[in-house]
């Protein structure tokens, strides 16, 4: 059966809205890129915004540093961007489709070397896997074209419990569309909700002692959306576990 001439244009509007509900900007922007780290990503998997082993949280070597400018003091950590190289036909691989990663790290500023990484530029440090996906090893530094993508996660958001009875200290991780988290808040079985801080990146904290009982939840991200996942760990969690919850975003 033929398919229908206006099913195609339905199909892409349809993604659009998608992005647009999901707070998604979908205009393009200019920025710089380099590489870091070697094929295997090995002496990589630490970064800034607190996510640790990236392979074991599921986010591999699809990921990126980001410079000043986009990382927004760790509040842009977990948020997925999409890019490509552009304008330097030597260094740029011809008909190469763009690479899709998620911010997992700060690409700090050097005093002694302008440009790169330093304010006010917009600069994506990419796992080397990523850079030569887009463009040859020897370009160095190349311009790119970026843009904000939903991030694209499979189970639950994910929450990784550590610190001590009387300093809660949660990493929240793999979660969809908008990815970057903004506010969080925990809730014992035997509480409210408390609101958590921001210690660095995507770990939150706070001082109330919560052992003993169940953990629930409330999490918002950039574009302003907040679920609440209730009795993601059972009254006997422990320090050092990462516990699913039922939903994602």
């Amino acid at each position: 059966m033929a398919m229908s001439h206006s099913f195609i244009p339905l199909v892409f509007f349809i993604l659009l809205l998608i992005q647009a509900i999901a707070g998604i900007d979908l205009n393009w922007y200019d920025a710089h890129a380099t590489f870091y780290g070697g094929p295997s990503g090995a002496g990589t998997m630490q970064g800034a915004c607190g996510y640790g082993d990236l392979y074991k949280q599921g986010y591999g070597l699809a990921n990126t540093a980001l410079s000043t400018a986009l990382f927004n003091n760790g509040a842009t950590c977990g948020a997925c961007f999409q890019l490509f190289c552009v304008n330097d036909p030597q260094w740029c691989i011809k008909g190469a489709k763009p690479v899709t990663v998620t911010a997992t790290n700060f690409c700090p500023p050097n005093s002694a070397q302008p440009g790169a990484c330093n304010p006010p530029l917009k600069h994506f440090d990419l796992r080397y896997k990523m850079f030569t996906s887009i463009a040859y090893e020897k370009g160095g530094i190349i311009p790119v074209k970026y843009r904000r993508v939903s991030c694209v996660k499979q189970g639950g958001v994910r929450f990784e419990i550590n610190g001590n009875p009387n300093f809660l200290f949660v990493l929240v991780f793999n979660v969809a569309n908008a990815g970057d988290v903004s506010r969080v808040s925990v809730k014992g079985s035997k509480t409210g909700w408390i609101p958590m801080k921001r210690n660095f990146g995507q770990k939150w904290n706070t001082g109330v002692n919560l052992v003993g009982q169940a953990l629930s939840f409330q999490v918002t991200t950039s574009d302003g959306k907040t679920l609440e996942f209730y009795s993601v760990s059972p009254y006997n969690w422990q320090f050092g576990q990462t516990y699913q919850s039922q939903g994602n975003f």
